[in-house]
């Protein structure tokens, strides 16, 4: 009897050495093979037939756990708390329930799935789910991917990226408002660091001072010569410079109630490229710092992986275009002269009034066509639009605001 205290000692002494150095060198994901176990000196002599018996014994108390790896079996350490959790369940049903989930980890699976891995009765894979969720071992969980399957994981896990959407999704829901609210806000901000706003090349500030283009004679409309003569004497007379108009000048400004110079409107401003040699392009770091310093993503925690994937879909979209910037990728925007030059605050207060709903949130507006301005080319109820039917030309509501009667 003493022989066998003293074996049990001499176990257990082994025993709680080689589950210290398996954790001292390396994490709960790391695979020990027995020659890894060997090598790290706690077995007498490398007596392998001691390392089989103190590993099963670790087996046993839940703090090994074997695992089939491609040069055979490896065991990997788990930590005393869960190990006590083990231990505590009831049956050897439970357990394995247990373990399934737990080796799911922060993906979750799905209540069949265990009935199936397991091949168990439904009953009793609801029994013992039930019992661990009594326990606080185990939790319920939704998964974007499967949003109708009931999903569980282990109650002290958070769900992982991939099961929860990541930062895009809201309690399982995309959350569209807050991704257009973050995409509008990297556009702006790589417009105002890819585009400045000034003037078309030959656009003047004094319409006055352009160049004349071929014009026609002030003051009277051009009439028929009356004769094939007069028609040749008028091709072969050249007009003084004085007889030509500006045909693109606007017309002239109406003079204030009162007297006073007539005011003139200022010249149109848009969003020119940079020049050549341009350095300064917003790279995705320099995005990622901008949200965080705004502050307005509150408790979400966004990542340069999280920013990139709102740039891709700016550069999807035919917004913005990738450019090389001192050996890394910058962007900039895509047709800037064809860009909105309303800030982000007016269009935001814009829209909060109801004005410019029907435009585009950020961009340029759409290319489109007569077919698509004209009402017709995009009504929704183009099939049943006839002559006295419910919907016809005469009574077209859409006709009403195009016109805007």
């Amino acid at each position: 009897m003493a022989g066998d205290d003293d074996d049990n000692a001499k176990l257990q002494i082994l025993k709680n050495a080689l589950y210290d150095e398996a954790r001292n060198h390396g994490s709960e994901e790391r695979l020990f093979t027995q020659k890894d176990l060997i090598d790290l000196g706690v077995i007498p002599d490398s007596n392998l037939l001691l390392l089989v018996k103190v590993v099963q014994s670790l087996c046993d108390d839940r703090l090994l756990v074997g695992v089939s790896s491609g040069s055979g079996i490896a065991w990997r350490w788990r930590n005393r708390e869960d190990a006590k959790k083990y231990t505590s369940l009831p049956n050897e049903e439970t357990m394995m329930v247990y373990a399934v989930i737990d080796e799911a980890g922060a993906d979750g699976i799905w209540n069949r799935t265990i009935k199936n891995k397991l091949n168990m009765h439904e009953n009793l894979v609801k029994q013992c789910i039930k019992h661990l969720e009594t326990k606080g071992y185990i939790a319920s969980m939704k998964n974007v991917e499967h949003p109708n399957k009931k999903m569980y994981i282990k109650a002290n896990l958070r769900p992982s990226d991939r099961a929860t959407g990541g930062p895009w999704f809201t309690e399982g829901e995309l959350d569209t408002a807050f991704i257009d609210q973050l995409k509008e806000i990297i556009f702006e901000y790589i417009k105002s660091k890819s585009a400045y706003l000034g003037s078309l090349p030959g656009q003047s500030a004094n319409p006055a001072l352009r160049p004349p283009r071929k014009g026609t004679i002030r003051g009277t409309a051009p009439s028929a010569p009356a004769s094939d003569a007069d028609a040749a004497s008028a091709r072969g007379t050249k007009r003084a410079a004085t007889d030509i108009s500006n045909d693109d000048s606007p017309a002239p400004a109406r003079a204030p109630e009162g007297g006073g110079a007539p005011a003139r409107r200022p010249p149109g401003k848009v969003y020119l490229p940079m020049p050549a040699g341009y350095r300064h392009y917003p790279t995705v770091p320099e995005i990622a710092q901008l949200i965080h310093d705004t502050g307005i993503t509150n408790n979400t925690t966004l990542g340069e992986a999280d920013i990139q994937q709102l740039v891709d879909v700016l550069r999807y979209d035919g917004l913005i275009e990738p450019i090389k910037v001192n050996g890394r990728r910058g962007y900039r925007v895509a047709r800037p002269t064809k860009q909105d030059t309303v800030s982000f605050a007016k269009r935001q207060k814009d829209r909060e009034a109801g004005i410019g709903l029907d435009l585009p949130m950020f961009g340029m507006e759409p290319p489109g066509n007569g077919l698509t301005e004209v009402p017709c080319g995009r009504c929704p109820v183009f099939e049943l639009c006839e002559e006295g039917g419910p919907v016809s030309p005469a009574n077209c509501v859409y006709f009403d605001q195009w016109l805007e009667i």
